[in-house]
């Protein structure tokens, strides 16, 4: 198998909204974009595949020594083989991809977050950062676009911890700010006991309309000169809006359940802003 096939294999394997947006881009950059979230799920695969935190701990210094490795010219992983190429033309920096690689580590350090700025810190790490790379693969020509995507990724990230709420506290994570939950009165062992109540309800609800207020918020920042080259992203937000908005349909039943949307529907959100050149109203 070489390089290409594993990279592209691991999207299509995924699942992911992603995988759906990068169909419509011209071969160089849905392969750079391909080989890129491939190192991102590799390096999120650490953490939540490997149950022993020492061996995750090993296995993400193995990944920052190859991520160095790749900047001298000398990767080893397939992924990153596929991704060396890439570097150069479309401007991906060495501490993009060890921000990434730190963001996953402080799930081995960190298990619940205080307030709303200390989870902002790890959405910028591993989404913040993830959407200013993706910017710049999809053909970024505005430095605007940089605030964009960064805004647009951490919405992103957001509407992951709603959806995954339930999931990731089986993993011993709750990502809800503590002084959230303090304000509406939710216990850490009602979410671990999947127990729903009038009080979790509100609580999501407002998890929920501030990752609705950073999508319109990226989407009042994206320079309108990129607004073409940045369809990729549009998809990938038309995707990710109409999961959450089908999240908060259902009454935040995320504790007992991952709710998805099917690949049929992904492919239709992401035509939609292909055929629009928008995301739709």
């Amino acid at each position: 198998m070489t390089p290409q096939q594993y990279v592209q294999q691991k999207a299509a394997e995924s699942g992911s909204s992603f995988y759906y947006a990068f169909r419509f881009l011209p071969p160089p950059r849905r392969a750079a974009i391909t080989a890129f979230y491939a190192f991102c799920r590799e390096v999120d695969d650490v953490v939540d595949e490997v149950s022993d935190p020492g061996v995750a701990a090993t296995k993400l210094a193995w990944w920052r020594s190859e991520v160095q490795r790749t900047f001298a010219g000398a990767p080893s992983h397939p992924a990153m083989q596929a991704l060396q190429p890439a570097l150069a033309d479309y401007g991906i920096e060495e501490e993009a991809l060890l921000a990434i690689i730190e963001g996953c580590e402080m799930d081995l350090q960190q298990t619940r977050y205080l307030d709303y700025p200390s989870l902002q810190r790890y959405c910028h790490l591993v989404a913040g950062v993830v959407g200013e790379v993706s910017a710049r693969i999809f053909g970024q020509s505005e430095p605007g676009t940089t605030r964009y995507a960064h805004v647009l990724g951490q919405a992103f990230q957001l509407t992951n911890v709603i959806r995954d709420v339930g999931e990731d506290a089986m993993r011993g994570r709750i990502y809800l700010p503590v002084d959230e939950l303090q304000q509406f009165n939710v216990r850490a062992h009602e979410i671990s006991k999947r127990e729903y109540s009038e009080r979790f309800t509100a609580l999501m609800r407002f998890q929920a309309e501030r990752a609705q207020r950073l999508y319109d918020e990226a989407l009042q920042l994206l320079p309108a000169a990129d607004r073409r080259s940045q369809k990729p992203g549009l998809m990938m937000a038309n995707i990710y809006r109409t999961l959450l908005r089908e999240i908060e349909r259902d009454q935040f039943q995320v504790l007992h359940q991952r709710i998805r949307l099917t690949p049929l529907r992904k492919l239709w959100l992401a035509w939609q802003v292909q055929a629009l050149g928008r995301m739709p109203r």
